[in-house]
């Protein structure tokens, strides 16, 4: 067998031509469709393998070119993003509702294929049919408008939040309103003005604002900076009515009640009733616990600061406090043993001794000096590429990410190879300092690898279903959350944790502390979870406008948060998961594919963490099969047996 290997390096020169390479490329993806339509005898070799192919070669010319936008985000990238856009928008609709298409891929005689290449057969016809296949001219040209003008209220909405992020700034010029902040947070917000006077500044930057509002003794400053994260983009409220308007008529000409009915039919999920009962299960399974996790921090600033109104500015900077009375758990001292190499390097060892895969680091061109590649080898065979780009930039979006680039398949006896991003935005390096990690920052780390091993340790021949690529959007998470429990592992710990300057590995002493604080407020930040669960999904049932919006967030929650948030706080104008990403009506997808990570975590205690059978297993069938099985399936074979959601609540000491 052949290897081909199609990683290029990422190496983008002129930028704005991209516009017209991706509309030369369309046409000429067009123009092979149709050559395909008209062969007599359709099979998969000859009509199906192709098409996939045609799509692959366009998601690897595009994809540069909009990672670009998120992590390098500039006025070009913007304008670049904005062009290609109705050019993927239209070739997508004309996909999407080619009647041709349906057809030919209906007539596909499936009786020979493999597992996997039937999926991709039933996958295409459902999608058709999600597109619009089937319904008259008009409802086509109008679901066409609709999706092109949610994929660019979708990027409005993004540009906004991200432009609201990066314009505020908090300057403090009184020591005693920093007094409690971390050295090593410090050291990122000292400036010095015109005047030559030292002061500091916080942003919206996660790591920036985490800072404040954890350690931030001034509470009116802490509040200051709350309020400026919770009203970000007031503009995008009108984007919200839009958007849901939109979906709503978009689900409905496709034959759904509603857009979250429309949402369940690519989902594990079977009906919108499921959903919400699983929801509020867990809500009233977590609010008792929740309700006295609370109390537990009123206590504590009642005694400490006199504080008999504890609001939501106040949470983080007491609960810290709590956490470190109950488990004598300070983050700065735990720091400097997550250097944001080492812990990578950790990171690699404890994969090779887990799944037996190799991470070679490779000198090829990135976006950034602080991007890295790696090459990942099992038994000396490449498998797969991965670039990862760690620390906060301004020009960075926000949060934490996997994204695929190149997908693995097989075509003529030549395997191409896959790639994928893991974008973070963890404290930046400086001059004087490395990029030091909280312990929160690592459990991001482990869950981004998750969902890149997901895509790049496939075993699948066809594109459609490999990788992340066919994989129900409810238990696409499963993955990522499976491998973050290993970071509260001791002997996993023990990889990693080392002492950036003196190479001291981490206590035992520390490590169990670490993992008794683990499930410090988990029922708190269960109840928070299914709290934006039920708004999104909730969201989607209906057309909600304007005031409706807030009105049904307030009675969520209202009926299950134990803390209720100032009147400002309009976290919906910042919620990117289903706004500007691709959760709407499926953010309860978190919590779901939980109950298959903690489930499946399980096994691992019960039969070690590194027994080679089930590692294999599980590298094998989760991650190996792709989105080429149902999950379901999968996990059976996994477990033998259906998973327990019970697993979920002792993961996070809820029972």
């Amino acid at each position: 067998m052949i290897w081909l290997i199609l990683m290029d390096s990422f190496n983008i020169e002129q930028l704005e031509t991209i516009p017209k390479n991706l509309q030369e490329l369309v046409d000429s993806n067009l123009k092979e469709i149709n050559t395909l339509l008209d062969i007599k005898s359709k099979d998969y070799n000859n009509f199906v393998l192709p098409y996939q192919l045609l799509n692959e070669k366009l998601d690897v010319f595009i994809t540069p070119s909009f990672h670009l936008d998120s992590v390098c985000n500039s006025e070009l990238t913007q304008e670049v993003y904005s062009k290609c856009l109705p050019i993927l928008s239209e070739y997508g609709t004309w996909l999407g509702q080619n009647e041709e298409l349906f057809s030919a891929f209906k007539e596909i005689d499936t009786s020979k294929l493999t597992d996997a290449q039937i999926k991709v057969c039933e996958n295409e016809i459902r999608d058709f049919s999600l597109s619009g296949c089937g319904l008259d001219d008009t409802k086509k040209y109008r679901l066409k408008e609709l999706s092109l003008s949610l994929s660019e209220l979708s990027k409005e909405f993004s540009q906004n939040l991200l432009d609201a992020t990066n314009d505020f700034e908090m300057i403090i010029d009184n020591k005693d309103d920093i007094k409690e902040i971390p050295e090593s947070d410090l050291s990122s917000a000292i400036f010095t003005d015109d005047n030559g006077i030292e002061k500091w500044k916080f942003t919206l930057q996660m790591p920036s604002y985490l800072s404040y509002i954890t350690y931030g003794t001034s509470r009116e400053k802490r509040e200051e900076i709350y309020k400026a994260y919770t009203s970000r983009a007031p503009q995008n409220a009108n984007i919200i009515d839009n958007i849901l308007k939109q979906k709503n008529e978009k689900s409905k000409l496709l034959g759904f009640d509603n857009y979250s009915q429309y949402s369940l039919s690519t989902k594990m999920a079977s009906c919108e009733s499921d959903v919400i009962t699983f929801l509020n299960d867990l809500s009233k399974k977590a609010k008792i616990k929740a309700d006295d996790e609370l109390n537990e921090v009123k206590e504590l600033a009642l005694e400490l600061d006199g504080i008999i109104d504890l609001n939501s500015f106040d949470l983080a900077y007491y609960s810290e406090k709590l956490k470190k009375a109950k488990y004598d758990i300070d983050e700065e001292v735990y720091r400097p043993y997550f250097e944001s190499n080492k812990v990578l390097d950790g990171l690699f060892e404890f994969l090779y001794k887990l799944l037996n895969i190799k991470f070679v680091k490779i000198d090829v061109k990135t976006w950034h000096e602080k991007a890295i590649a790696y090459d990942i080898y099992e038994n000396n065979i490449k498998k797969s590429r991965i670039y990862i780009d760690l620390e906060a930039r301004k020009e960075k979006r926000g949060g934490a990410w996997m994204n695929n680039w190149h997908t693995r398949y097989l075509n003529n006896g030549e395997v191409n190879l896959p790639t994928a991003y893991i974008v973070c935005n963890f404290p930046a390096s400086t001059s004087t300092q490395p990029s030091l990690l909280r312990h929160s920052d690592v459990v991001t780390l482990f869950h981004e690898m998750g969902h890149a091993l997901h895509h790049l340790l496939s075993n699948i021949d066809e594109p459609f279903v490999s990788g992340i690529n066919g994989v129900a959007w409810d238990v696409v998470e499963f993955p990522s959350q499976f491998l973050e429990y290993f970071s509260y592992d001791k002997d996993v710990l023990k990889m990693f944790a080392k002492h950036y300057q003196t190479d001291e590995i981490i206590s035992d002493d520390m490590c169990d502390k670490l993992i008794r604080a683990r499930n410090f407020q988990s029922s708190l930040a269960t109840l928070r979870q299914v709290e934006f669960a039920l708004f999104d999904f909730k969201l989607h049932q209906k057309i909600y406008q304007g005031e409706e919006v807030q009105s049904l967030l307030d009675a969520i929650r209202d009926d299950i948060a134990v803390m209720i948030p100032p009147g400002y706080n309009k976290f919906q104008n910042g919620f990117a998961h289903i706004f500007g990403g691709g959760y709407a009506a499926g953010y309860y997808s978190y919590k779901w594919a939980e109950v298959l990570s903690a489930d499946a975590f399980y096994l691992f205690i019960e039969n070690g963490t590194f027994n080679e059978e089930l590692s294999l297993k599980y590298k094998d069938l989760i991650l190996g099969k792709g989105g080429s099985v149902d999950m379901n399936d999968l996990y059976f074979q996994l477990a033998n047996r259906k998973p327990d959601v019970t697993s979920l609540l002792k993961m996070d000491g809820i029972i």
